[in-house]
């Protein structure tokens, strides 16, 4: 009787053993749910080839890249700006008519800390802290950047408008990239209204007067202060 129960623990165990093996000791046997075990992975902006269903589109002409359509506006934020002029002196004059929408909110210190804290660690760098020109980047000529930034203090910046800003923020200038991959559309107008807090300029600066400009939709304002609360 103990020969055949320890026969029968043998078994078992082998068992155990060739269920947990493979031919390469790393097969875990048959799945349960092989379409969950061994689940399709999908990536961002990917297209996921099911059934050849990639080369149909091919082969009839379709060309798909899963990328959102040119023009998408994400949900909640502002509409992009639209400018008839094909130059950019010719676009920058166009945004002097845009104006700031948080001039028609009230703003809290909480909202203006934010505005401050996207100033400093996308802007001060080159700028510096103090607009003017003096970041770490520059350092009195002694830093790696060669080339003076623009004083935001001087009176010309000052009277640049709210639009000038917006459109060399969105698009750059000069030696000056584009900040619009870092900057959604309503914290780069939060950076301008720091920038005239700190040059002790009111609204809109040099801006002209047009009530028919872009960006003062409700949405845009909301989408705004709801941005900065989520970093309070």
């Amino acid at each position: 009787m103990k020969r055949i129960r320890v026969a029968a623990q043998l078994l078992v165990l082998s068992l155990g053993f060739v269920g947990c093996g493979g031919a390469h000791g790393d097969d875990p046997g048959h799945a349960y749910m092989p379409d969950m075990y061994y689940s399709r992975a999908y990536e961002t902006y990917g297209y996921n080839d099911v059934g050849g269903e990639y080369d149909s589109l091919k082969n009839r002409g379709i060309n798909y890249n899963g990328l959102p359509v040119p023009g998408t506006v994400a949900r909640g934020d502002m509409m992009a700006y639209h400018f008839t002029a094909t130059t950019d002196s010719g676009r920058l004059k166009e945004a002097d008519a845009l104006r700031n929408p948080l001039d028609s909110m009230a703003l809290t210190k909480g909202m203006m800390k934010e505005a401050e804290r996207l100033f400093l660690v996308n802007c001060a760098i080159c700028h510096g802290p103090a607009l003017d020109g003096n970041g770490p980047l520059y350092n009195n000529g002694n830093g790696p950047y060669p080339a003076v930034p623009k004083n935001l203090a001087a009176p010309d910046a000052k009277a640049f408008s709210d639009g000038h800003y917006f459109f060399v923020i969105t698009n750059g200038i000069r030696s000056m990239g584009s900040y619009a991959s870092q900057l959604r559309p309503e914290q780069r107008w939060w950076v301008i209204k720091y920038i005239r807090s700190k040059q002790g300029v009111t609204a809109g600066g040099g801006a002209k007067d047009s009530t028919g400009a872009a960006g003062n939709s409700a949405t845009g304002m909301k989408a705004a202060a709801d941005s900065v609360k989520k970093t309070k």
